[in-house]
């Protein structure tokens, strides 16, 4: 039965991902402008693109090591403030070479956090005794639709009062969750044989950091690329293009409002092969769409497919991480921005080589080789003590 304070750093790690949805969702949804505002070109836009994820890995290796110290309540209370800041400076930035350096903050503080809202997630799975991290990560699409939503409604303000707004209430729901969260002391677990002080294995972790990766691409893909598909490739209007964007966050959360209830029932292994076989099915629409509804639609079973993955990811690689010690999770989502990297730098040059259609097919690929790394998701047992 969880206790007054379990209850507590639940909800305060439902604020977290709350604002992590809503921050990540206010920048990208605004790629398409911020191309425009800057008159960049696709080659261009793609290289600033990289680097949010390749500073993201970085903030996300340096969480691992922070949080295994001075644990991951610190970390995202510092962090978190940051990405609001990041966001509001993008809308601000009158200019590239003062855009990049915001994007770099941004992607630090955003793999921090990240990798921080994760380790109380877990944390918090732990001190439950039973899967909850789908209703985390469902929090997280609800306010990155929100963010979508509310772009599509705010259509024609100007960009940095658009981009600001949403922030004010991430600050806000940042310092809410705070003091609420798991300490260090409630987030180790003592009483295990696998040592805490850093040292991991890779290979019972593999299946989800390649699964991982794959998932970002596509993920990549559509947060990068689904407002320029939707603009150049489907002739879209303002009001129209943040809907594809939507739809994604729609049925992504949609999925994850039942993931935990059907983790428990059918295992993750089952649902992480269902969900790969339905993400296929969606880039496979996208490519195909013929008009604007049908690409909405598709860039919706996209998400429909994706959506079980990370948290499934997650929570098996503290399965594997008894000790609480946070490596596992950081690890595994490095390879959120190994794959944000690669997606971002493959579509973005499938799409400048050939045309956005095309560029649409890799992430498919990807998509379906899910399907054969599933059974990763279902670990038998704890990873084995790290031995030099």
């Amino acid at each position: 039965m969880p206790s007054p304070r379990d209850r507590q750093a639940r909800l305060a790690t439902y604020a977290v991902y709350a604002v992590q949805g809503l921050s990540f969702a206010s920048l990208l949804i605004q790629v398409a402008n911020l191309q425009a505002k800057h008159g960049l070109d696709e080659g261009t836009l793609t290289v600033l693109l990289l680097i949010v994820p390749v500073f993201a890995g970085v903030g996300s290796v340096a969480a691992g090591a922070f949080a295994a110290r001075l644990g991951s309540k610190l970390l995202l209370r510092i962090a978190q403030p940051v990405v609001a800041a990041a966001v509001v400076l993008a809308g601000l930035a009158p200019s590239v070479p003062l855009l990049v350096p915001v994007l770099l903050v941004f992607g630090v503080a955003v793999g921090a956090v990240d990798a921080g809202m994760n380790m109380q997630g877990v944390a918090v799975e732990r001190r439950y005794g039973m899967q909850v991290l789908n209703g985390f990560h469902c929090v997280w699409s609800v306010f990155s639709l929100a963010g979508a939503l509310w772009a599509s409604v705010a259509a024609g303000l100007p960009l940095p009062v658009v981009m600001a707004i949403p922030m004010v209430f991430a600050v806000a729901g940042s310092l809410y969750a705070g003091p609420n969260l798991c300490t260090i002391d409630e987030e180790k677990v003592k009483s295990t044989s696998v040592q805490a002080d850093g040292r991991f294995p890779w290979r019972p972790i593999l299946p989800l950091c390649l699964a991982m990766a794959f998932l970002y691409i596509g993920d990549a893909a559509v947060s990068n690329f689904n407002t320029l598909f939707m603009k150049n490739v489907l002739a879209a209007g303002p009001q129209v293009i943040p809907l594809a964007y939507a739809a994604y966050q729609a049925a992504t959360l949609a999925v994850r409002l039942g993931g935990d209830v059907a983790a428990r029932r059918y295992g993750a292994a089952a649902i992480v092969r269902i969900g790969g076989v339905i993400a296929t099915l969606g880039f496979l629409g996208v490519v195909l769409a013929p008009n604007q509804p049908l690409g909405i639609i598709a860039f919706g079973l996209t998400g429909m497919g994706l959506a079980v993955v990370a948290p499934q990811s997650f929570s098996a690689a503290g399965k594997l991480d008894p000790a609480g010690t946070g490596v596992a999770i950081a690890r595994v989502n490095l390879f959120n921005y190994v794959g944000f990297i690669v997606g971002a730098a493959l579509v973005g040059g499938i799409a400048d080589a050939t045309d956005m259609r095309v560029a649409f097919v890799a992430p498919l690929v990807l998509a379906a080789a899910i399907i054969a790394l599933a059974p990763g998701f279902q670990p038998k047992q704890a990873a084995e003590p790290y031995k030099a």
